[in-house]
């Protein structure tokens, strides 16, 4: 896997300001974001390095081990508890000698100079005499992925583009906003051979103008006309999957809830199941009226 330069992907020195990192990735990140490029493989690409890219830099931690190990920086931690183990060693052994005039075995101590550290460096990230090189797994990528309400609702299939590769994917319906699965073996490459990372996506589902989502229950305000409310009737109500009857009682008030059991949500990886939808009736008062419909009001009125 080719070295990424966080800082050329930010176009930023590498003394550049924590406000400085920011700036430049909002400015690049707007101009490359997947919603003005939805075609653009090179944009969506450019625009994941960034994210990566701005993760890194702006966590102190991570953008330390960063500077110092370059493209190992992930590992930075483990090589250094295995230089301190190595170093530790050395100091078990310095002065030791064993054997007296049968010339047994002599160890000298080094001191742990960087004779020592650069030749433990290369036996991790580099060939040192044929030494058997560390495997390190490799890094975790991250994802997010919009649906609508209606897409969330049943399961499709899907393909994203994470670093330049496509993966299809299915998503089953009923998933949650804010939800993240796990895709394994599709992160980044290990090192020396070590295990691929894993890829997370996470669910953005927008909001609905129809629906409210509330778990596998559905939430809709639906108009109902004064005439109907008091005498009663029939009315069309939205569902997910299309239309229905629903019969008013008469005198129903403003702000009465009917369920209408099963025209919910799918429930998620509950194949058949549904949740309930919900109907609060929002009571319409007719404006407009004529003379004649003025006073029937007011001989209702009076009555």
């Amino acid at each position: 896997m080719a070295f990424v330069d966080y800082y050329k992907v930010l176009g930023v020195d590498k003394t550049a300001t924590e406000k400085d990192i920011k700036a430049a990735y909002r400015k690049l990140a707007r101009k490359y974001h997947p919603d003005l490029n939805p075609n653009d493989t090179g944009a969506n690409q450019k625009f994941q390095e960034l994210n990566e890219a701005n993760e890194v830099l702006t966590d102190a931690d991570k953008r330390k081990k960063y500077d110092q190990y370059g493209e190992n920086w992930q590992h930075g931690e483990a090589y250094e508890q295995q230089a301190r183990q190595q170093q530790q060693q050395s100091r078990n052994y310095s002065g030791y000698s064993g054997g007296g005039a049968q010339g047994g075995y002599n160890y000298e101590s080094t001191g742990g100079d960087d004779g020592d550290f650069s030749d433990f460096f290369q036996s991790m990230f580099g060939n040192a005499g044929g030494k058997q090189q560390a495997k390190y797994r490799g890094q975790d990528l991250n994802a997010e992925l919009k649906l609508s309400l209606l897409d969330a609702a049943t399961t499709q299939k899907q393909t994203l583009t994470v670093n330049g590769r496509n993966i299809r994917i299915t998503i089953p319906a009923g998933v949650e906003n804010g939800q993240t699965i796990k895709i394994a073996g599709h992160g980044n490459p290990g090192v020396n051979g070590g295990p691929t990372g894993d890829l997370y996506i996470t669910f953005l589902i927008a909001d609905d103008l129809r629906f409210k989502r509330r778990g596998s229950d559905l939430l809709a305000t639906v108009p109902l006309n004064l005439y109907t409310a008091i005498l009663g009737g029939e009315i069309t109500a939205d569902t997910l999957t299309g239309q229905v009857k629903v019969k008013v009682k008469p005198e129903t008030q403003s702000g009465t809830q009917v369920k209408l059991k099963g025209k919910g949500f799918p429930v998620y990886k509950n194949e058949g199941e549904f949740g309930d939808l919900y109907l609060t009736y929002n009571v319409q008062l007719p404006t407009n009226l004529t003379p004649e419909q003025n006073a029937l009001f007011e001989k209702l009125a009076k009555s």
